[in-house]
């Protein structure tokens, strides 16, 4: 579990698997530990690389603001430390907008490209603010934060749909760091810097074989948006999921979908 000084700040990152490589990143407020399982799946066919990003983790948590080049420039520090020239990139929500940013700086370094329940920004479309949640109760974030995972989501639909309870009991948990800690801080900065994503006038930079993921009834980066990125992004392929934000953990067909894309 190696620590580097990447960019000028302590970068965390782990690497797991065999097979091609593919550089991965986490959706808003995840961490290494978080997204393990997931990671463990990739590397099954993958030499997957993950990194807590600046603010999480074990990352560090440097003085803000932070902006979403920066968190690019994190990652182009990390490939290029570890050697990697050209590669597979996969981003999940705040981890896809991240490949955005990264992809449109260094387009000829990304060999296939899997952006999934993500947003690009701008006149093509932007994600739920989640940074205004923090001024509501804890009950009111607990309600928006359900029905924006799906929009499906009501307690007549959870009472109905047991695999759907099921799959809201498994994500359910307060991750949230303690209130006034460095690690609220890091997760506020991250935020922030999400607040302010906008490459859709530089989608069109990006060169490499895209697969953009979308989830029906996503709340969070609606299916919308997928379809603007689609639209703009040349060789891109839109692939639609009866599920929300989380669709490649609710439609079976997802996952061997976004796998197969990967290994080509």
């Amino acid at each position: 579990m190696p620590t580097e000084r990447l960019n000028g700040i302590d970068l965390h990152w782990e690497q797991a698997g065999e097979g091609p490589r593919l550089l991965m990143f986490n959706g808003s407020g995840s961490t290494i530990e978080r997204m393990r399982p997931l990671m463990q799946v990739l590397a099954t066919q993958f030499d997957v690389v993950l990194h807590d990003q600046r603010g999480l983790g074990r990352s560090q948590i440097p003085a803000g603001p932070y902006s979403m080049a920066d968190y690019a420039a994190d990652a182009i520090a990390l490939v290029d430390y570890l050697g990697w020239d050209t590669f597979n990139v996969i981003g999940i929500s705040f981890g896809g907008m991240v490949a955005q940013e990264f992809t449109v700086t260094v387009p000829d370094r990304v060999e296939r490209l899997a952006l999934l329940c993500t947003s690009p920004g701008g006149d093509g479309g932007s994600s739920y603010p989640l940074h205004e949640l923090r001024s509501k109760s804890a009950q009111e974030r607990a309600e928006i934060s359900m029905t924006i995972m799906d929009t499906r989501f009501t307690p007549e639909w959870l009472e109905s749909h047991p695999a759907d309870q099921m799959f809201v009991q498994g994500i359910s948990g307060d991750f949230s760091p303690a209130s006034g800690s460095e690690a609220e801080r890091g997760e506020l900065e991250q935020l922030n810097a999400r607040s302010s994503h906008d490459v859709w006038d530089r989608l069109d930079r990006i060169t490499a074989p895209t697969f953009i993921g979308a989830g029906r009834y996503d709340g969070i980066a609606p299916l919308s948006n997928s379809e603007s990125m689609a639209e703009r992004i040349p060789n891109a392929q839109l692939h639609v999921y009866e599920g929300g934000h989380g669709f490649f953990a609710q439609d079976a067909n997802a996952f061997p979908d976004i796998l197969s894309f990967l290994a080509g």
